[in-house]
């Protein structure tokens, strides 16, 4: 299965393009670089999850996608608490980020079946 096909691949990168776009112009390039790099994690794992030959390979790079997942939702719950996430936005990113965990975990059960 072509990766590209997949609506939580889409979806990651969607919010990546944002998260990316939201953060150009922050002067905070710790908390930018950190953000940026979670945010990229989740689709780029996902990819090369989906490249991978064995289901245990595949499965093995989706989890590392749904911990980065984890990893971006602390950083935007940190961002809205230091006010460089409006709370609307981060609320949206986090109620995606949370959707995408579960659609990992459902996409992980299936290869592992």
């Amino acid at each position: 299965m072509d990766f590209e096909k997949l609506v939580v691949w889409q979806r990651s990168k969607c919010l990546a393009v944002q998260i990316y776009s939201e953060f150009a112009e922050c002067g905070d390039f710790g908390f930018k670089d950190q953000i940026t790099r979670s945010a990229l994690s989740v689709p780029s794992n996902i990819a090369e999850g989906m490249e991978r030959r064995s289901a245990k390979e595949k499965a093995y790079f989706l989890w590392i996608a749904k911990a980065s997942c984890g990893e971006l939702r602390t950083q935007i719950f940190i961002g809205c608490d230091i006010a460089y996430i409006a709370r609307p936005l981060a609320e949206n990113w986090i109620t995606e980020t949370r959707e995408l965990s579960k659609m990992l975990c459902g996409l992980i059960n299936k290869i592992s079946d």
